[in-house]
């Protein structure tokens, strides 16, 4: 796969590689370190939280301390919130959010690829596809109340809605990064349209079909609290909302770090499936 665990400088002379220098190079580029700087990084946010509330720079109120905050969430989690256990409101966010977003990579990514290989297709749906882009979810909620009500349905597709444009343009656009010499080289090869696509097109699309992903995903979070927010009676964003209008904010603050927690653990999954699909990239 065109790995290389010695540097330019260090190439072995008649073939031999020097065991310690390899060793030394695979140790350099594993970087261990990686696995500590998040963490660090938490810590030290943690640390600067805590001595601002501590020094009382911020109001109470306003800033909760972490200490605060953590026994709100164990409040939280062990009675609930106005009735509704927080691991309930945890999983209705997270089945809205999976639903809509996989319907939307399900869609998107196909309709991309179409868009991209049809003139047509695409001058009849990108002018609607810019139009709608950029319209916040805010402006949807009404209206999606009005046809599909406060269920799940509304939820699940004003999610959909939102996130389907950034899917489409990255399907689109990774189709379209696919460079002109290897479509030429495979044709020269004797590979059919079938052929060109599964070899050529779409190893060269999934970077681009990834970060879409990645970008979409905190676009589904957004709309999902935004809906949550005005139409629900479960969901960690009626939780926050519900919380900030009675002036707990350490119930807000518990609804932030979960969202953000699950935002980033979603981020991790898509990320990995990345690396295990995509081994090559930044490797060319």
């Amino acid at each position: 796969m065109g790995y290389s665990w010695v540097t330019p400088d260090e190439e072995p002379k008649n073939g031999v590689v020097n065991q310690n220098s390899e060793a030394m190079t695979w140790a350099l580029q594993k970087k261990p370190y990686k696995g500590y700087v998040p963490w660090l990084v938490a810590v030290v946010v943690i640390l600067v939280w805590w001595l601002i509330s501590a020094l009382h720079w911020v109001s109470s109120t306003a800033l909760p301390s972490p200490g605060s905050v953590f026994h709100d969430f164990i409040s939280v989690a062990t009675i609930g919130y106005s009735g509704v256990p927080l691991l309930t409101s945890t999983l209705y966010s997270l089945g809205r959010i999976t639903a809509g977003f996989l319907a939307a990579v399900v869609v998107g990514i196909p309709l991309g690829f179409w868009m991209a290989s049809s003139d047509w297709v695409f001058l009849a749906i990108d002018p609607l596809l810019q139009f709608l882009r950029p319209i916040p979810p805010l402006a949807y909620i009404p209206v999606m109340i009005v046809w599909f009500g406060i269920g799940e349905t509304s939820k699940v597709i004003l999610i959909f809605f939102c996130t389907i444009p950034i899917i489409i343009i990255s399907a689109m656009s990774g189709v379209k990064s696919a460079q002109e010499t290897r479509i030429r080289a495979a044709q020269c090869l004797g590979a059919n349209k079938r052929q060109l696509f599964r070899y050529v097109i779409l190893p060269s699309a999934l970077p681009e079909i990834f970060t879409g992903m990645r970008v979409g995903i905190g676009i589904a979070w957004t709309c999902l609290v935004a809906a949550e927010m005005i139409a629900a009676s479960k969901g960690l964003g009626w939780m926050i909302e519900a919380a900030g209008n009675e002036l707990q904010i350490g119930v807000v603050f518990v609804g932030i770090v979960i969202i953000g927690l699950l935002g980033y653990g979603m981020e991790l999954v898509i990320r990995r499936i990345e690396h295990r699909v995509t081994p090559w990239k930044g490797k060319a």
